[in-house]
């Protein structure tokens, strides 16, 4: 639990932890591939992938960059911030795949805390790894922008949260 920018900064430097591990099948692999219109037979195509370079159907690397903010949650959570939203990645690679039904679990380490004005930002080195490997299969580090909740709302807090 993190709260509070002064919380947050205090922890900066600190390994967060590592989440659950959670299973990725060929059914998200398809669901992704379908929403993306990814559809290359290394992901979809289980025969022809038995054939390829990795002997089975993989995921695409941005399915497992997608399921970070889902890992994240296992993670930690952050209070008294305001609202929250991906700012944008810094360095990821995808040194391997992930093989359809094995599983990964994410590990951040808070790297920095920036305060504005009105917003603050982290920014969290993020490394995936797989049960099916030695190396992991994602690393990089993603920003994140917040803001008060209440930032465009001109009435006080009391009013715009809806306490009376």
């Amino acid at each position: 639990m993190l709260r509070g920018i002064e919380g947050i900064k205090a922890h900066v430097g600190f390994n967060l932890g590592k989440s659950s591990w959670l299973e990725v099948n060929q059914e998200m692999i398809d669901s992704f591939a379908r929403e993306t219109e990814d559809r290359q037979w290394i992901y979809v195509d289980p025969q022809k992938a038995r054939q390829g370079p990795f002997g089975t159907t993989v995921a695409q690397g941005y399915l497992t960059l997608g399921l970070v903010a889902a890992m994240l949650q296992d993670i930690y959570v952050l209070e008294g911030v305001g609202v929250g939203m991906h700012y944008g990645i810094d360095n990821m690679r995808f040194p391997l795949p992930v093989p359809v039904n094995a599983s990964i679990r994410l590990e951040a380490m808070l790297k920095s805390v920036t305060s504005f004005e009105d917003t603050g930002e982290i920014v969290l080195a993020c490394t995936v790894e797989c049960d099916a490997t030695q190396t992991p299969v994602m690393h990089g580090d993603i920003i994140y922008r917040f803001w008060p909740e209440h930032a465009n709302d001109k009435r006080p807090a009391s009013e715009a949260s809806g306490v009376r």
